[in-house]
């Protein structure tokens, strides 16, 4: 009786103890039911090529619709933390500190990350790309508006500033490189953030800034310099992704997953709805909406792409090899130890997507628009011009320069306030800010738009045509 009554009391602690607390699951490493999980994220929200996995998941709560909330996570709690940073070097601070468990950068500074998680004995990975070129596009080189500079050549002996372990150094270190000079001499580099370079190139207190994603830009936009040096020159990919700690991944898979199918929803409506969601990064970060379009509309600077294309591989290997550079790579690793492309191929799955065919898949944004002026559907797009009309939620998409400009004198003669208009640069197939551009003809008189006044010149040459700045191609057109 003794032994019956000794057992019975085991039995209802037991009991208790499960009900109490949750079954745990059988893996040591996995969440209790009644724990509380933190999921702690780090962003960029001004660095707006990282807004699908950051900025949007945050405002549009499209993380918590994809958290399991089910089986072993019947009864967690998510404690959900965003913090947002202005570049990389600090995002990873935070994550080898064990403050952060996710986190978005670019491919160079990411591969710094993994440098920071391997010197303090443990690792992260890189989970997927959110937003890049394969041709190095968004990254770039600008100098003082009213600089005589025009070409990257002309800055030898002269100060190039650049914010320090971000991608854009990895540019400007690649690009110093292929001129032949040695960066220690032939050079100064200084370290600056864009918040700094902005005013410093306004007050030509710098020769040239060196910057990533949207700086180039948006200081062009903003009137304060001009671009003199493309990513896309240098053809090498770069990009923005996102990557976790190691030991978080695995512990929390489905997490990781969840996070990943966020990041494929918010691509997919600011693919469907770019100028609404323009207006929303732009409300929470600054950055113009006109400014944020250039980059997610259709054929924009940068392609949003959630695969593992070879091209961003490659980019993560050369980045890598840029570490050497600096004297930060032992050469103990490869790109491939940091990769880890099993959870957005899960994400895929869940999101009921095929990887495989998106892996294949290299296009930009498509446009899909008639012609504003003609009412004929676009099929052609190395030569769309776009015109963004103040008080209009939608991009006005025209096939021709010679039809935008022809609407661009119409709208202003009816005193319509035009808020910017876009150009394809014929050398690169960039999405230009239309009035930095140089514009070239041909015989016939056809106009191709181009970002470096170099460019037109050659081809202009080649042509029999003549070179025009914006103000002078309108002009040209109405006289036309």
């Amino acid at each position: 009786m003794k032994n019956l009554v000794t057992k019975k009391i085991v039995l209802h602690s037991l009991i208790g103890f499960f009900v109490a607390g949750g079954i745990a699951g059988c893996d040591s490493g996995k969440t209790t039911k009644t724990e509380t999980l933190r999921i702690a994220i780090g962003t960029q929200d001004t660095t707006i090529n990282c807004a699908t996995g950051g900025l949007l998941i945050r405002e549009l709560n499209l993380l918590d619709k994809y958290l399991p909330k089910d089986g072993e996570y019947k009864n967690v709690k998510y404690d959900i933390q965003w913090k947002n940073f202005t570049s990389g070097a600090p995002l990873t601070s935070e994550m080898v500190a064990g403050r952060l468990d996710l986190g978005a950068m670019a491919d160079f500074p990411a591969v710094n990350n993994f440098v920071a998680f391997k010197q303090a004995g443990k690792k992260s990975v890189f989970l997927t790309p959110l937003s890049g070129s394969i041709t190095g596009s968004g990254n770039a080189i600008v100098v003082p508006i009213d600089s005589k500079v025009n070409t990257l050549s002309e800055l030898k002996g002269q100060t190039i500033s650049v914010p320090f372990a971000s991608t854009a150094h990895g540019l400007l270190l690649r690009a110093i490189q292929a001129q032949g000079w040695d960066p220690n001499k032939d050079v100064q580099i200084i370290a600056q953030a864009p918040e700094v370079a902005g005013p410093a190139l306004k007050s030509n207190k710098i020769a040239a800034h060196a910057d990533f994603v949207p700086f180039g830009e948006l200081f062009a936009y903003q009137g304060i310099a001009k671009k003199i040096y493309d990513g896309s020159q240098a053809k090498t990919a770069t990009f923005h992704g996102l990557i976790a700690a190691e030991d978080y991944a695995k512990k929390h898979p489905e997490i990781a997953k969840a996070y990943l199918q966020a990041a494929l929803e918010a691509d997919q409506l600011i693919r469907k709805e770019p100028e609404k969601y323009s207006e929303l990064i732009a409300e929470k970060t600054g950055i113009p909406a006109e400014v944020v379009y250039l980059y997610h509309g259709p054929l924009g600077l940068q392609t949003r792409d959630l695969t593992w294309k070879p091209e961003y591989r490659q980019a993560t290997q050369t980045a890598v090899d840029t570490l050497k550079i600096l004297g930060k790579n032992d050469g103990s690793f490869t790109a491939e130890q940091f990769i880890d492309d099993q959870y957005i191929k899960q994400a895929f799955q869940a999101s009921g997507r095929d990887y495989a065919q998106a892996l294949k898949d290299y296009g930009k944004s498509p446009l899909v628009a008639n012609d504003a002026l003609t009412g004929e559907p676009i099929k052609t797009f190395n030569r769309v011009t776009q015109i963004w009309v103040k008080d209009e939620a939608k991009v006005r998409s025209y096939a021709t320069p010679e039809h935008a400009f022809q609407a661009l004198k119409t709208l202003q003669d009816e005193g319509k306030s035009i808020r910017v208009v876009y150009g394809q640069d014929y050398q690169s197939n960039i999405k230009l800010l239309a009035n930095l551009a140089w514009y070239a003809t041909d015989k016939q008189g056809q106009i191709q738009a181009f970002l470096l006044k170099d460019d037109a010149q050659k081809w202009a040459k080649a042509q029999g045509g003549q070179v025009f700045d914006f103000n002078a191609i309108l002009q040209h057109v109405k006289q036309a």
